[in-house]
C-alpha cells in the first residue's frame, strides 16, 4: 500500500516532507561505492530525515536571500544527492529547477543560460567558469556548498500551487535548438502517481523497494518516474554516475535492487559477456525502460531471470500520456509497449490526419482522458507558443512517433517520424548538429542523418561539402570530430563523416530530408566514409 496519492499534496517538497515524517529512518539516496569513487562524494545511503534536514535549511538560505516564484535555477550536479537538496528547497518556495546536461559545450550552454533566463547556477567547481564565459553578463555561479547570493530581481507575488513551475527540461526538437519543457508540481505528482498505480509487472510496494538507475537526473525518467514513485512508496533509488557494463551486476547487488531502470542499448552490452552462475545473484523483479533488441529481449530475460518492461513516453508527455507494457501480452521482442490506460486516450492517424484502421501504422496521438486534456503532460514549450499549439493541434498531442495498435489492444513502437536521431537513448537534432558545425573552416555545407548502430541503436553521420578537396580526408575528419566534441556533446558528434560534393537540395536550397536516408545508406559501406567513432569520446 503506497503512502498516498501524490496528487493529494500542492508540491513535491510537500510530497518528501510527508515521506521524511511517514518514514524518517528509511534511506532515499544510495550512493554505490562506485559512483562515489567516480564523484569523490561519501558512499552510503542518506535517509529521508536528514536529507529532509538539509533541504530545510538550504530552503530557508534561498528564501532569505528571495528566491522564489519567477526564479529559475540551473543545476549542474550530474547525479549527485546535492540535485535534491537543491531542487526540493526551490520547489519548496516556487522557484524552478534547469537541470543542466554536464555534457553541454559552449555553444549548448551559450543557448540554454540565455533562453530560460536562470538567474543563478549551482555547479560543480569544475564547471563554472564554463558557465560564467557562456553566459553574456552578469551570471552568477557558485558551488553546492556555497552562501546563496541574493536574487536579482523580485521574486513574483503568487501562491505556490500544482500549478506552480517546478523545472525546465530541455529537449532536442527536429527543426532547431531544443525547446524548453516548462513542467509544474501536477506533473511530477502525476507521474509519481502513475507509476505507482502500474500493478502487474511493475507492482511497487510501500515496504521497502530500492531501485537503481544510471540514468541521467535531467532527463524526465530519472527525475519524474524514479524520484516520484520513490517518494511516494518510501523507496530507495541508486542514481549512478553512468553505466557501467563491466561492474553492473555488481552495482546492482551492492544496491539490493528490487527493480532496475534501463536503455535499450544496456541489455545489448550485458548479454554479450560470458554466462555465469551469478547471472541470478540479484533481487531485481522487473526492468522498467524502452528500446531494447527485439532478438535479445526474450535471451535476456531467460538468462538473468527477470522481464524487461517496455514504456513508452516523452518529455512532453509525463505520466499523462505514459504506457507501459505492465501486464500480459507483452509481446517481447516487438517493442510492444502494452495498451491505453484508465486515465488516456489515444489514437493513429495517417498523414492525412484520418484515423488509421486496426493493424494499420500511424501517428500516435495522446491526451488526458476527462475535462482537462493536457493534464499530467507539459506545461508549454518556453517562448514559443507556435511550437505549443502545433503539438497540441485539434485537442491531441502529436508525438511525431509511428505505432501500430494489436487486435488485443496493444501497442508496437515502429519508427519516429520527426527527423531526430536517438542514440543511446539521447535524442539528437539534426539541425543543431548542422548549425554547430557550419563554422568549422574545412565545412562549406553540412547535412545530418542517423544510421543505424547494433548496440546505440542510431549513430550520428555527417556528409560534408568541404570548403575544398580534403588533401589528408582522415585528419580532416578527425579535426571536424575534434570541434564537434568541443562544441557539442559527445553523443551529437559524427561518428562517421562522408565528403560528398554536394547534397541533395530542394528548389530554395533546403535540404531533402527524405533523400538523406538512400544517401547514407550507400555511403555507410564506402571505404571512403570516414569511421570515427573510436575517437568519440566525453571530454572533461
Amino acid at each position: 500500500m503506497a503512502l498516498r496519492n501524490p496528487l493529494h499534496y500542492d508540491t513535491i517538497a510537500a510530497l518528501f516532507s510527508a515521506a521524511a515524517k511517514a518514514y524518517p529512518a528509511r534511506p532515499f539516496i544510495n550512493t554505490l561505492s562506485e559512483t562515489a569513487k567516480a564523484y569523490q562524494i561519501a558512499a552510503g545511503e542518506i535517509r529521508y530525515s536528514a536529507l529532509h534536514a538539509a533541504v530545510r535549511d538550504k530552503q530557508a538560505a534561498y528564501a532569505k536571500a528571495g528566491y522564489g516564484p519567477g526564479h529559475r535555477v540551473g543545476i549542474l550536479l550530474e547525479n549527485r544527492p546535492d540535485v535534491f537538496v537543491h531542487w526540493l528547497a526551490l520547489n519548496a518556495l516556487g522557484a524552478s529547477m534547469v537541470p543542466i546536461n554536464p555534457e553541454l559545450r559552449a555553444a549548448e550552454l551559450e543557448y540554454l543560460i540565455s533562453h530560460s533566463e536562470m538567474v543563478l547556477a549551482i555547479a560543480l567547481p569544475a564547471r563554472q567558469e564554463e558557465l560564467r564565459q557562456a553566459a553574456a553578463h552578469g551570471f552568477t555561479v557558485i558551488g553546492s556548498d556555497d552562501p546563496i547570493p541574493g536574487a536579482p530581481h523580485a521574486a513574483n507575488k503568487q501562491l505556490v500551487t500544482q500549478d506552480t513551475e517546478a523545472a525546465l527540461l530541455y529537449t532536442s526538437g527536429t527543426t532547431g535548438l531544443p525547446k524548453g519543457c516548462v513542467l509544474t508540481n501536477s506533473y511530477f505528482l502525476n507521474c509519481g502517481e502513475w507509476y505507482m498505480t502500474q500493478g502487474g509487472y511493475c507492482a511497487v510496494y510501500d515496504t521497502g523497494e530500492r531501485m537503481i538507475t544510471p540514468l541521467p537526473l535531467f532527463h524526465m525518467n530519472a527525475l519524474a518516474c524514479s524520484a516520484m514513485v520513490s517518494m511516494a512508496i518510501g523507496g530507495c533509488v541508486s542514481y549512478l554516475d553512468r553505466f557501467h557494463p563491466t561492474s553492473w551486476w555488481d552495482s546492482v547487488k551492492e544496491s539490493k535492487a528490487s527493480i532496475i531502470h534501463y536503455l535499450g542499448v544496456m541489455p545489448a552490452m550485458l548479454i554479450g559477456a560470458p554466462s555465469s552462475p551469478a547471472d541470478r545473484d540479484h533481487t531485481v523483479r522487473f526492468g522498467f525502460g524502452a528500446g531494447v533488441d527485439g532478438t535479445l529481449h526474450a535471451p535476456f530475460e531467460e538468462r538473468f531471470g527477470f522481464p524487461l518492461v517496455e514504456a513508452w513516453a516523452m518529455n512532453e508527455t509525463g505520466g499523462g500520456g505514459a504506457m507501459i507494457a505492465s501486464g500480459d501480452p507483452r509481446h517481447v521482442g516487438t517493442h510492444c509497449f502494452g495498451t491505453v490506460g484508465e486515465k488516456m486516450e489515444v489514437r493513429l492517424i495517417a498523414d492525412d490526419g484520418q484515423d488509421v484502421e486496426e493493424g494499420t501504422q500511424g501517428e500516435l496521438l495522446v491526451r488526458s482522458k476527462g475535462p482537462d486534456p493536457r493534464f499530467g503532460f507539459f506545461d508549454r514549450y518556453l517562448k514559443n507558443p507556435d511550437a505549443t499549439n502545433q503539438a497540441w493541434e485539434d485537442g491531441w498531442f502529436h508525438t511525431g512517433d509511428i505505432v501500430r495498435q494489436n487486435t488485443d489492444g496493444t501497442f508496437v513502437f515502429i519508427d519516429r517520424k520527426k527527423n531526430v536521431i536517438r542514440r543511446s537513448g539521447e535524442n539528437i537534432a539534426a539541425v543543431e548538429v548542422e548549425n554547430a558545425l557550419l563554422s568549422h573552416n574545412d565545412i562549406d555545407t553540412i547535412a545530418v542523418a542517423g544510421t543505424p548502430d547494433p548496440v546505440r541503436g542510431d549513430e550520428v553521420f555527417a556528409l560534408v561539402v568541404a570548403t575544398n578537396p580534403p588533401v589528408d580526408p582522415t585528419k580532416t575528419a578527425e579535426d571536424i570530430l575534434a570541434y564537434s566534441l568541443s562544441r557539442l556533446a559527445y553523443y551529437k558528434a559524427p561518428g562517421y563523416i562522408a565528403f560528398v560534393d554536394a547534397l541533395p537540395l530542394t528548389s530554395t536550397n533546403k535540404i531533402k530530408r527524405g533523400d538523406l536516408k538512400a544517401l547514407v545508406a550507400s555511403l555507410i559501406d564506402n571505404p571512403a566514409t570516414q569511421d570515427v567513432r573510436a575517437l568519440k569520446r566525453r571530454t572533461k
